[in-house]
């Protein structure tokens, strides 16, 4: 017998693309992205704003920054303006990163809460699956292999993303908000 042997189940799941995840690697490329979620900013105000958060970096590499984030399609150009000959662009996160822990009796505290919305999905997962079924089943069918996975979750993944783009849809319309508040 092992000396140690236990059932490890998950717990955490990130769901991104290759590209997201490799932007999320440096600490400077999340700062900038938290620093964007809220205000469109220049790579001179993103600059100072750095420096005033005690991160020193040229502004070369503030613009190295802020491109990969823009090649990994995580933040836009918001607005471009004319300035003294040439054009400013104004840059903004279009991702929101949540990177927290919750605190360490909330499984306990929120184990109730999770019951019920698992009792709740299982419900509406079989209502998409009788709805949608096929669809997902022909994206999943198209998907490219995760170079970092062996084994290969394609009708999860979708799922989840399903899920997620949903919560984003009910987040940037207000509704999540108000039922957070205690609204409809």
């Amino acid at each position: 017998m092992a000396p140690l042997e236990s059932d490890v189940p998950i717990r955490e799941v990130v769901t991104t693309d290759p590209e997201k995840a490799k932007a999320l690697e440096n600490d400077v490329r999340a700062r900038v992205l938290d620093m964007l979620a809220d205000e469109e900013m220049t790579i001179e105000e993103i600059h100072a704003e750095l420096q005033r958060r005690d991160e020193d970096k040229a502004e070369t590499t503030v613009r190295h920054h802020v491109n990969v984030l823009k090649d990994a399609e995580m933040v836009e150009i918001a607005r471009l303006e004319e300035a003294g000959g040439g054009t400013r662009k104004y840059y903004k996160s279009n991702t929101r990163v949540f990177s927290y822990d919750l605190p360490e009796d909330s499984e306990q505290t929120l184990s109730a809460a999770q019951d019920h919305t698992a009792g709740e999905l299982q419900a509406l997962l079989k209502s998409l699956y009788e709805a949608h079924g096929d669809d997902i089943e022909a994206v999943a069918e198209e998907m490219k292999p995760c170079e970092y996975c062996a084994t290969q979750h394609y009708e999860e993944f979708i799922v989840r993303e399903l899920l997620d783009r949903a919560l984003l849809d009910l987040s940037e319309s207000g509704a999540l908000d108000k039922v957070i508040a205690g609204g409809e």
